[in-house]
């Protein structure tokens, strides 16, 4: 089992940025427990950042046809308002997409509580801090069987 693992803009700065919202965590630590995690269960997991909205577009329409079987996303604040992640996550119903945040989107800015990607997802994770990529890893590999 492939699972891809996609970060949008600023995920980069984890640990560096808003530290009461984001933790002090470095992305480095959010890869190393995924790869763990995946390591640990026999998946294979690729994690995927840019802070550009065309590479997260061009690697979704990767997915396609490199053998992923499944997609966690958080796309940061592309969340509230690209329709273009919306329409590459909708373009195939095929494999499991989970978008995921770090922070409950749903009790801060207005802005934040829309998610114009979600519906193309088959599940949202908020609020659960970086264990909120665990669990759509779990979400993933059940949907398989």
């Amino acid at each position: 089992m492939k699972i891809l693992v996609i970060n949008g803009p600023n995920l980069n700065f984890l640990g560096i940025r808003d530290k009461k919202i984001y933790g002090t965590e470095s992305y480095e630590h959010l890869v190393a427990m995924i790869t763990d995690k995946a390591r640990a269960e026999g998946i294979e997991a690729e994690c995927f950042q840019s802070n550009h909205e065309g590479a997260l577009i061009d690697r979704i329409q990767a997915a396609y046809s490199d053998g992923t079987d499944g997609i966690v996303i958080n796309p940061g604040a592309l969340t509230h308002y690209s329709y273009a992640l919306y329409d590459a996550l909708g373009s195939y119903d095929t494999i499991p997409m989970v978008e995921v945040h770090i922070s409950d989107i749903n009790s801060r800015d207005e802005f934040r509580k829309k998610s114009v990607t979600a519906p193309a997802c088959d599940k949202q994770i908020v609020g659960h801090g970086l264990n909120g990529y665990l669990e759509a890893m779990d979400y993933i590999k059940e949907s398989h069987k």
